[in-house]
């Protein structure tokens, strides 16, 4: 009975910053890996990561993810614990870093984190490329959102 296997385990967290869409344009979206310590990887296979004030900074030709908060892993003695909101390397190349802070250098950008996942064992981020959004434009997505909810929900009241 050996199928077909599949890379992303059903069962792993996908950690998503939905605080980001909501504020940002997302103009762009890189896949990158997370150079993380060992009771950080078990702690987000538990789900237990804040997307509260996280975005991606290039310095001296790394991209590092700043300010998000990955819970101390409750099963792990006090001495192999990690610094909740320490700065984690990004795994880039050297080309994609540069074309992401000539990016990020620009009026108005930013990088921030979008989802946190596992694929094939391995921890990925998303970073997406971004543009803050004005107030008129989140009352017209929630606006948007809730127009298309609407009419759904009636299109499936009349297949019945």
């Amino acid at each position: 009975m050996a199928g077909k296997t599949d890379k992303s385990a059903p069962h792993s967290p996908r950690m998503v910053n939905r605080k980001a869409r909501h504020d940002y344009h997302i103009l762009e979206v890189v896949e990158c890996g997370i150079s993380l310590q060992g009771t950080e990887v078990k702690s987000l296979r538990a789900g237990s990561a804040v997307f509260a004030d996280a975005y991606v900074r290039v310095q001296d030709g790394e991209a590092l993810l700043v300010g998000l908060n990955i819970a101390p892993y409750a099963h792990a003695s006090p001495l192999m614990q990690h610094e909740p909101t320490r700065r984690r390397k990004l795994l880039l190349h050297k080309r994609q870093i540069a074309k992401m802070a000539s990016h990020a250098r620009a009026k108005g950008h930013t990088l921030v984190p979008l989802t946190i996942y596992f694929k094939a064992g391995w921890a990925k981020c998303e970073v997406g490329l971004a543009v803050g959004k004005r107030q008129y434009d989140k009352r017209q997505a929630l606006k948007d959102r809730q127009q298309k909810r609407d009419i759904a929900r009636e299109m499936h009241r009349r297949k019945r």
